[in-house]
């Protein structure tokens, strides 16, 4: 492999040396953690002796996104990133991206734009992978090459290339676009931007009218393709397999499972936030966004920490009905069927906290996109019944207005809440009635087991018991068989 080629080792080396950095942190994906000692050698012999190298192994979270955490562990003053990303904003430290080169047949792939291109008879988007856009251009050139001789001289192909965003990512750039909602006002004059691409269309052009040809792996990234122009018709050129792929119907029932999901989180009472990235800007503001959005809604939230999550640690948290995952726009899409409660995205938290809002079909991946676009949650809106498409009949929101109003003293509320939850019995004593908790204090105090019962009768301690001794293959007081 030739560092030079696929890591552009002397390009790395000019972005640190020209911005005077000192300590610098080389973020690998795992796939490419066995080049990581060759490619810090020859950034060595191309830099100062007094710049220092960092290898980060492990991410936070996403390996797509900018390890800030980890970062900020050796004090860096910038990331190189390596590998498959999803160009996300930075809120700290600026970011350098190589996104390497993948393999991929250019003659094949033009041949079969062209082909399917005029079978179509529209004109074609090309979006790609990051990792090919090194052979973006080849394939421009061999398809206009290409044209003339099929269409007898005359260009009857209509193609509009995407552009990569960029290469660099300084955090006082990218705040602006977390604090504003630019992205959707730019789309409204013809600019649109997904996964590190950006184009525009011509003037009288919608993208419905437009063929979407992708170049890359069936990746996260082209997910959200497939989700945030879902009425486009799309095909996708896989390079590995040299080979064109038109049956998109798994992708498409994406789209269908994340609707249903929506409709699991309007019947959710609990909800709760996942913090999936702490380095995309913005991020901070979102959550914010998302407890007032649920709080308006009269449901209960919780926010948790936990780094990537998986079914074992959301398990641990049984009361949530359903939980919002505020991350970067390839890994908020979490296939949540092996998880106790689904998850979903802040965009799909949206839909279904807004009372009366409908889908249109319109799709959005990027967090960023949607802060200060929280809709208008009225009381009255939220004391109507509504109809619930899981349940087959009309519910009613619980009534949480005691959350609405500001509480003096936190621990104090929390003592409250507490007691009250813990005086909901009937007529037996040790039981418990079952209703639908309105926080994780009832919630726990409906179950049938609450560890240490600190309200015995006896108030005289317990006797102390000798237990058993010796091996769990035969304890002494066991009796052996002869």
């Amino acid at each position: 492999m030739d560092l030079e080629t696929n890591y552009e080792v002397a390009r790395v080396a000019e972005f640190i040396s020209s911005h005077q950095f000192t300590r610098v942190a080389l973020q690998f994906p795992d796939e490419l953690l066995e080049d990581s000692m060759r490619v810090v050698k020859a950034l060595r012999q191309e830099l100062n002796s007094s710049v220092k190298l960092y290898v980060m192994a492990d991410t936070t979270y996403g390996s797509c996104c900018v390890d800030e955490v980890g970062a900020a562990h050796v004090n860096a003053d910038c990331v190189i990133h390596y590998g498959h990303t999803c160009l996300s904003p930075t809120s700290k430290l600026p970011a350098f991206f190589i996104f390497g080169k993948g393999s991929i047949n250019t003659s094949n792939c033009a041949r079969n734009l062209l082909k399917y291109g005029l079978k179509s008879g529209k004109p074609l988007l090309v979006l790609f992978g990051l990792e090919y856009a090194h052979a973006i251009p080849e394939i421009e050139n061999l398809l206009a090459y290409l044209v003339p001789s099929v269409c007898g001289g005359i260009s009857m192909l209509e193609h509009l290339y995407a552009d990569v965003s960029c290469s660099v990512m300084m955090p006082c750039e990218t705040c602006k676009r977390a604090v504003g909602n630019e992205c959707l006002a730019e789309e409204t004059s013809q600019h649109y931007k997904i996964g590190g691409l950006s184009w525009t269309l011509p003037r009288g052009r919608k993208m419905e009218d437009y063929l979407i040809f992708w170049i890359g792996l069936e990746n996260p990234a082209f997910a959200n393709v497939v989700l945030t122009f879902n009425s486009c018709e799309i095909v996708r050129y896989d390079p590995t397999e040299d080979c064109l792929m038109t049956d998109l119907s798994q992708q498409k029932k994406i789209l269908r499972r994340r609707y249903y999901l929506v409709e699991k989180a309007k019947d959710a009472n609990m909800i709760g936030i996942l913090v999936g990235t702490l380095g995309a800007a913005g991020y901070l503001h979102m959550i914010h966004q998302m407890r007032e959005l649920i709080t308006k809604a009269g449901k209960k939230s919780y926010t948790f920490v936990m780094g990537r999550p998986n079914p074992a640690k959301l398990a641990n948290f049984p009361e949530c009905d359903v939980f919002v995952n505020v991350s970067c726009a390839q890994t908020a899409l979490l296939d949540s069927k092996e998880f106790l409660a689904p998850i979903i995205t802040p965009f799909e938290a949206m839909l279904a906290l807004d009372r009366g809002s409908q889908w249109t079909g319109a799709y959005v991946v990027e967090f960023q996109d949607l802060i200060g676009s929280t809709p208008s949650l009225t009381r009255e809106q939220s004391e109507e019944a509504r109809f619930s498409f899981l349940q087959g009949t009309y519910v009613e929101d619980l009534d949480l207005s005691d959350n609405l109003e500001p509480d003096k003293d936190e621990i104090l509320a929390l003592v409250n809440t507490t007691e009250k939850a813990l005086q909901v019995r009937d007529k037996d004593r040790q039981s418990v009635i079952k209703s639908v908790a309105k926080s994780g204090a009832e919630y726990f105090a409906s179950r049938s087991y609450h560890g240490l019962d600190i309200n015995s009768t006896n108030p005289l301690p317990g006797k102390f018991l000798t237990g058993r001794s010796g091996k769990a293959s035969g304890y002494k007081d066991e009796k052996t068989e002869q």
